[in-house]
């Protein structure tokens, strides 16, 4: 097949892989696909076996007007790849290049399958504090997305909190979960690595794998780090990631040091894709703080899935398709007092488990892609 996919990212540069990474490469092995370059993000270029299309005039790295500036740039140029490598599908799963390739796509009669991975009205708006510039963005991010999704032929997300968010506007959508990379994610030896960051072997490393931002609250860890110390001196907390739009982080660095806790907690920065299991083999427990009530019943986030497959014990929110999953290894807080009881719990038993997440692995997602093109072509 010839396949077009418009991700949400900068395909090349973007630090944090997505879904549509994982998932591309894999089809690329058997498959000829075709994505755009937006030059929004500055980290290094990354090895690709998709052929990549330059769709850029204008490279400022504001998302909000990079895509509004480039908009005729794109329409432009994914008209172009369409017709010249004779595009059997399409998936859309931008925004406002979504739209341009949407409209380029419906001219040539090639089917679109819209991928919904966020809902992106409150994950568009999440990085504005102005609350009108806020529901202003929320609500003209709605209104694209729906026209988007009016205009594909077909339609997948990420779990079933979203597959019914959609029912509720009218739309019907199929489930694909994200996944996990079983060849790379699996359990390790952490020594390593507490090594390199100065973490005992007898510490109890609380951990964080993903970026820092604003929607995992993060801080409230740290908040609540003193009272796990008082009564577990061996706690450390071990976050793993960067912020990419906002100054989280270092307002984190600044709260541990206003809380005199500093010293037990360690900032390892963005790691390297491959680096990030041992990263997590380092964690006694790992943490998935998702703190905005409205994407609370819609998330399956992709730490969920490389957690699980590292066999380590999750300290999370209340999620319910995490839930539905289950898992002995799950284990869930509603507040800050339960936060820490669980931590001073799991430290005081420190648990093992064997967990086989093979039935996750990114390469069946792929495979439920490629079904879902056989379906649109008729074959």
């Amino acid at each position: 097949m010839r396949i077009l996919l418009v991700s949400t990212q900068d395909y090349i540069h973007h630090p944090v892989p997505s879904r549509h990474h994982y998932i591309f490469e894999e089809l690329a092995r058997r498959h000829e696909v075709h994505v755009p370059h937006f030059h929004v993000s500055r980290a290094p270029e990354r090895e690709t076996r998709l052929q990549v299309h330059e769709a850029t005039r204008f490279p400022v790295q504001s998302p909000l007007l990079h895509y509004t500036l480039n908009a005729p740039e794109h329409y432009r140029v994914l008209s172009r790849v369409i017709r010249d490598h004779e595009i059997e599908v399409v998936v859309a799963a931008h925004i406002l290049a979504g739209t341009a390739v949407i409209r380029a796509a419906r001219r040539r009669h090639v089917p679109v399958l819209f991928d919904l991975k966020d809902w992106f009205p409150d994950s568009a708006a999440a990085y504005y504090g102005n609350p009108l510039l806020k529901e202003t963005i929320r609500r003209s991010v709605l209104a694209i997305l729906r026209h988007n999704l009016d205009h594909s032929d077909r339609i997948t997300t990420v779990s079933p909190g979203l597959v019914d968010k959609l029912a509720s506007f009218g739309y019907r959508a199929g489930l694909i979960t994200n996944g996990v990379d079983t060849s790379i994610f699996r359990p390790m030896d952490g020594a390593p690595i507490r090594e390199r960051y100065g973490i005992a072997p007898e510490d109890f490393v609380i951990g964080f794998s993903g970026s820092v931002e604003r929607w995992y609250a993060i801080d409230r860890m740290i908040g609540a780090l003193p009272r796990v110390l008082e009564r577990e001196p061996r706690a450390l907390l071990f976050v793993v990631g960067g912020s990419l739009f906002t100054g989280y982080l270092p307002e984190l660095r600044a709260l541990a040091e206003r809380l005199g806790v500093a010293d037990r907690v360690r900032f390892a920065g963005t790691q390297p894709y491959s680096d990030l299991p041992a990263h997590i083999a380092a964690m006694d427990v790992c943490t998935i703080p998702l703190s905005p009530p409205q994407w609370i019943d819609i998330a399956l986030p992709n730490k969920f899935f490389e957690y699980s497959a590292c066999s380590k014990p999750i300290l999370s929110t209340p999620i319910p398709d995490m839930q539905r999953i289950g898992g002995e290894h799950l284990h869930f807080y509603r507040d800050y007092d339960e936060f820490v009881e669980k931590i001073l719990a799991l430290a005081k038993t420190r648990p093992r488990y064997e967990i086989d997440m093979s039935a996750h692995d990114w390469r069946s997602k792929a495979v439920e892609f490629e079904a879902c093109f056989e379906s649109m072509l008729g074959r």
